[in-house]
């Protein structure tokens, strides 16, 4: 079902109806006539194909389906927080961040370029607040405007968990996950814990988006993202984001097989007179490394070449005496190829957690607390 076809005002009615029990105290809650809500009642549950209430002598009971869906339209109406926005305006201006032209949300949307300029406009009025600015044929959205564009996107999200969990009750599977794996996650945890969910629903749409955690940390707190997967931030800086550990990672020292320093059992001394190949600054191997280097009083090494790509940090090593600190896990493959070869491993204290990031307003449909009692479970095996 596709969300556009839906209205606002009416979903707040149905909120309503769950809350107080009756059309007529929703009626007057929303402002709506009892015959109007009755009638976008009717209509809602027509779209989507189940009753959302048991009609009794004393009031309306939610069934399943309304269980469901009423508190996923009381999350949305949360982000949404004003009775001036319509389905259309929220369209709109998504449309218009996402492609960022008048002439892009058009051919995004369907819509007419006066249906889009007009749903904006009137938007930034009864906000009273500017939303966009032009700089030639492109759009550029002001704070407010790119604040509120998260916020639609996260109403959005909502919306479409309640649809799709609703669809399932009918048998119709339409549920997807997207999860944001930093490189890390993707030697062991993810993969296991993909194919383990996978073996029991081969139905779920699984996306799973590679990058760094500055490449992914945007679009999990917009909603395009579910959950993030890799290490975790001490300390977390993003209110709106919440944390849960999974095992501890204890890094070690690789260098390319036949390195000078091959099984010599080197001292940190001896380590810090080579170049290393590393992520960027404010990551948590790199702040490792820094550690590592400062608690035996040693300056830094050098660092002429940065990479969060396991593949070109091994392509580097390979073609000189460079050094790198990674997860045992992800250099597994290297490692018994006979590419690398491991010279040391950091102490206990230099160990780093690794978990699960999400938005702190994600409330988890039946799929996703599946997936995530999966990671739980690959991460255990981990540990072990």
């Amino acid at each position: 079902m596709d969300i556009w076809s839906l209205n606002l005002r009416h979903l707040r009615a149905v909120a309503k109806i769950a809350e107080l029990g009756t059309v007529n105290a929703a009626a007057l809650a929303v402002n709506l006539s009892q015959p109007a809500i009755t009638q976008a009642l009717a209509r809602l549950e027509s779209q989507i194909g189940l009753p959302l209430f048991e009609r009794r002598h004393d009031g309306m009971a939610p069934t399943r389906a309304g269980e469901i869906l009423a508190p996923r339209i009381d999350a949305a109406l949360g982000h949404v927080n004003s009775p001036h926005v319509t389905m259309s305006r929220l369209r709109a201006l998504l449309a218009l961040v996402e492609t960022g032209s008048y002439a892009g949300a058009g051919q995004e949307t369907g819509l007419s370029l006066p249906s889009i300029h007009r749903a904006v406009n009137d938007l930034s009025l009864a906000l009273r607040r500017p939303l966009v600015v032009r700089r030639g044929k492109f759009v550029i959205t002001t704070e407010a405007g790119t604040q509120l564009a998260r916020e639609f996107r996260l109403a959005k999200v909502e919306l479409e968990a309640g649809l799709s969990e609703v669809a399932a009750l009918r048998g119709v599977e339409t549920r997807h996950i997207a999860v944001g794996a930093m490189p890390l996650s993707r030697a062991r945890i993810l993969p296991a814990a993909v194919a383990r969910f996978l073996a029991r629903r081969p139905n779920v749409k699984l996306t799973i988006v590679e990058g760094s955690r500055a490449e992914l940390v945007e679009p999990l707190r917009g909603g395009v993202l579910d959950l993030m997967v890799g290490a975790l931030r001490d300390p977390l800086v993003e209110p709106d984001l919440v944390q849960c550990p999974l095992f501890e990672d204890r890094p070690a020292v690789y260098a390319r097989k036949g390195h000078p320093l091959e099984g010599a059992g080197p001292s940190p001394a001896d380590l810090a007179r080579y170049p290393f190949t590393l992520p960027p600054k404010g990551t948590p191997l790199r702040d490792t490394f820094e550690r590592y280097f400062e608690a035996n009083g040693l300056p830094h090494p050098e660092v002429p070449v940065e990479s969060g790509s396991v593949m070109m940090i091994r392509q580097v090593m390979m073609g000189g005496d460079f050094l790198t600190v990674l997860s045992p896990d992800q250099v597994t493959v290297e490692l018994e190829a006979g590419w690398l070869c491991e010279l040391a491993r950091l102490p206990e204290n230099f160990t780093r957690l690794i978990g699960m990031t999400t938005r702190s307003s994600l409330r988890p449909t039946e799929v996703q607390a599946e997936f995530i009692a999966d990671l739980e479970w690959a991460a255990k095996r981990v540990g072990d």
